[in-house]
């Protein structure tokens, strides 16, 4: 079924997904690119730093679970503006604290209200798209990830170097309340929506089996039956770290291997988070372009999370390198990549489960992966703790560089071998 070109009220849906999208990564960024300041004032350790960014992972973890199921309870509208409402007072809130014990309650409550991106966005995505779109579409939104992570270097050293890095954290802050306005006036599901055509809502339902919305309620321990649970929740696990190091940590990289001032626009930082924009929408492209080539969805999906894995193994190569901007474009790489599987990773759980049950689904397996980012930040802080101390810093990035190689190769076999185990129950097609 073919729909004109001119009935396009999903994208504008999307679109605002994509902001909130882009305004959840810029404010989580501001930590990384102010660490060198705040260290410098509350004498922090790497050992401090990586407990701050526990602190955020592990309240992350718990609110990505707490958040899915009150979307799926409450609806993408009201669970998509309370998260956000929550986290821009909480970003707000770190330029008024005065401790290293208040920015990790700072860090806390924004992990646990921003957790609710995800869940929201991939819901909205199954409400608005039919299946052969959602991975475009999920890579569409997932890169104002990327889009926050590139205004973060430009907005954040402007804003530092003239007022400060509380003012920093309030202005960026405020950004998510602009956002609720625009929400709230324009959001519906389709079944809600007074401006979408028939045409358009018959296209969003053309590839999508009929489910019965009376029952509405499911358990955790029934979702847990389905492999598409634990295969999204294996993906998470392995490379949800891996990003949370690229996030939080690449801007010290560049500080302490090659002496980058961290208090100007930083140019490899934007060059990295550039090339995720366009692993993330080429991603969700690619997958879309060959279902609609005929390829089936889940040869598909399983293509491209393959070849974006393969493209993350480079980065473990870059201890035998010293050239800055080569390793800019390896790392680049890398992360583009990472964008590229997620977009599809995401998709896959509304590909087989029904869309009242995404945002449970996806908030468990993100409460993994986050349960995961808990204590890879430790681990990180120790290594490089210990190698800083015997003046070889670079020695330290190296073994974490070579973990994330590996670690979206491992994650691609372990997701085929438990979708080739006998199912642990009916899966939904």
């Amino acid at each position: 079924m073919q729909i004109p070109k001119n009935q396009n009220l999903r994208w504008w849906m999307l679109s605002l997904v994509f902001l909130a999208t882009t305004i959840n990564y810029l404010d989580r960024q501001v930590m990384g690119l102010l660490k060198p300041t705040l260290e410098a004032q509350f004498h922090w350790t790497e050992k401090d730093y990586s407990y701050i960014v526990m602190a955020f992972t592990a309240t992350y973890a718990f609110g990505y679970l707490a958040m899915g199921r009150l979307i799926d309870k409450v609806g993408t509208k009201i669970g998509y503006a309370v998260s956000l409402i929550v986290w821009s007072l909480a970003s707000i809130g770190h330029g008024f604290v005065k401790s290293t014990f208040g920015f990790i309650v700072a860090r806390m409550s924004l992990g646990l209200s921003e957790a609710g991106n995800f869940p929201a966005a991939i819901k909205s995505v199954a409400e608005w798209f039919p299946k052969k779109e959602r991975a475009l579409a999920t890579g569409v939104f997932n890169s104002g990830a990327t889009v926050g992570a590139i205004l973060a270097p430009i907005l954040v050293p402007f804003i530092l170097g003239h007022y400060g890095w509380q003012q920093t954290f309030v202005v960026i802050g405020a950004a998510g309340l602009f956002w609720i306005i625009l929400w709230w006036k324009f959001y519906n599901t389709p079944e809600k929506s007074k401006n979408l055509t028939q045409e358009e809502y018959q296209y969003i339902k053309s590839d999508q089996d009929i489910q019965p919305e009376e029952d509405s309620k499911v358990s955790l321990s029934e979702l847990l039956k389905y492999k598409v649970t634990w295969s999204f929740a294996i993906g998470k696990i392995m490379t949800d770290p891996i990003w949370y190091f690229f996030m939080f940590w690449l801007p010290a990289y560049f500080a302490d291997v090659f002496k980058m001032d961290l208090t100007k626009p930083s140019i490899p930082l934007i060059i990295i988070y550039s090339g995720t924009t366009i692993g993330s929408i080429g991603g969700g492209y690619l997958s879309s372009w060959l279902i609609k080539k005929g390829w089936n969805i889940n040869k598909a999906r399983n293509f491209t999370m393959l070849l974006f894995a393969l493209m993350v193994v480079p980065v473990m190569f870059s201890k035998y390198l010293d050239n800055m901007w080569v390793i800019t474009i390896i790392i680049a790489f890398a992360t583009a990549a990472h964008q590229g599987w997620g977009a599809n990773l995401m998709t896959t759980v509304g590909d087989k489960l029904p869309n009242k049950y995404v945002s449970s689904v996806i908030g468990f397996g993100g409460m993994l992966g986050s349960v995961a980012g808990i204590i890879f930040p430790l681990f990180i802080g120790i290594i490089l703790d210990t190698f800083k101390k015997s003046g070889n810093i670079n020695g330290g990035y190296n073994i974490i560089f070579f973990i994330a190689g590996i670690s979206y190769i491992g994650a691609w076999l372990l997701i085929k071998l438990i979708n080739r185990k006998p199912s642990l129950h009916n899966q939904i097609k």
